[in-house]
C-alpha cells in the first residue's frame, strides 16, 4: 500500500470517499519531510496546511511565560494540523515540533474547505473529524481538571496511547501530564511497588 492509499484508508475510518471525490484531493497531496527539532507550525504563524504522518513523531505545545506546556503527540497515521489557526485564519497559539525526523503527506486546508462544499462525503468526513477532535479535547480537559497526577499517569498507562510511553522522552511525558520529571519518577516508583 502506498502512502496516499494509506491516507485514504485513514480518511475512510471517518467516512467512505468515492473514487470521484478522492480524485479531487489527489492532485493537492505532497510528501514533505521535517528534520528532528524542525517545526511543522510555530506559535504566532498562520497555519494553512494539514499533514498526515507517514513516519516519525511530533509534539504539540503552548508557551506561557517562557514555559512549554505539552498538549499532544502525533505518530504514524495521525493527522497533524493547527486546526484553530486554519479555521479562524488567525495566528497559531500552538507550536508543533518534530521529535524525530518526520515524513508526512501535506495538503492545503483551503482545499479541504472547498471539498466540504463540493461533496457530501467530504462534508461527512469533516464533521466526524471535528467530533473526534472535540472528544479528544474534552477527554484531555477532564484529565487535567479532575484527575490527580497519579491518576493521569495510571490513565495513560491503561489507555490506547502506548506509543507515548514507548517512544516519548520521559521529561515530555511529565510535561504532558502537567507534572515535573521528578514527580513523575516518584509516581512511577510508587506504581511499580503496588
Amino acid at each position: 500500500m502506498n502512502e496516499f492509499d494509506n491516507l485514504r484508508k485513514q480518511i475512510e475510518n471517518f467516512s467512505a470517499i468515492p473514487d470521484s471525490d478522492w480524485e479531487l484531493l489527489l492532485p493537492h497531496l505532497h510528501i514533505k519531510t521535517l528534520r528532528k527539532n524542525e517545526l511543522f507550525i510555530a506559535e504566532s504563524k498562520k497555519a494553512n496546511e494539514v499533514g498526515f504522518v507517514i513516519s516519525g513523531m511530533l509534539r504539540q505545545f503552548y508557551t506561557k511565560d517562557g514555559e512549554e506546556k505539552t498538549t499532544y503527540f502525533f505518530f504514524e497515521n495521525h493527522f497533524v494540523c493547527a486546526y484553530f489557526s486554519c479555521i479562524t485564519k488567525k495566528p497559531s497559539l500552538i507550536t508543533i515540533e518534530a521529535l524525530s525526523d518526520v515524513t508526512y503527506i501535506s495538503f492545503p486546508y483551503s482545499i479541504l474547505e472547498s471539498l466540504y462544499e463540493q461533496s457530501m462525503a467530504w462534508q461527512k468526513f469533516g464533521r466526524r473529524l471535528a467530533e473526534y477532535l472535540g472528544m479528544g479535547l474534552e477527554e484531555r480537559m477532564v484529565s487535567l481538571l479532575v484527575q490527580s497526577p497519579e491518576e493521569r499517569y495510571l490513565s495513560l498507562l491503561a489507555s490506547n496511547k502506548q506509543k507515548i510511553i514507548e517512544r516519548i522522552p520521559q521529561h515530555y511525558i511529565a510535561n504532558y501530564l502537567g507534572i515535573t520529571a521528578v514527580s513523575m519518577s516518584r509516581i512511577r516508583n510508587r506504581v511499580l511497588k503496588k
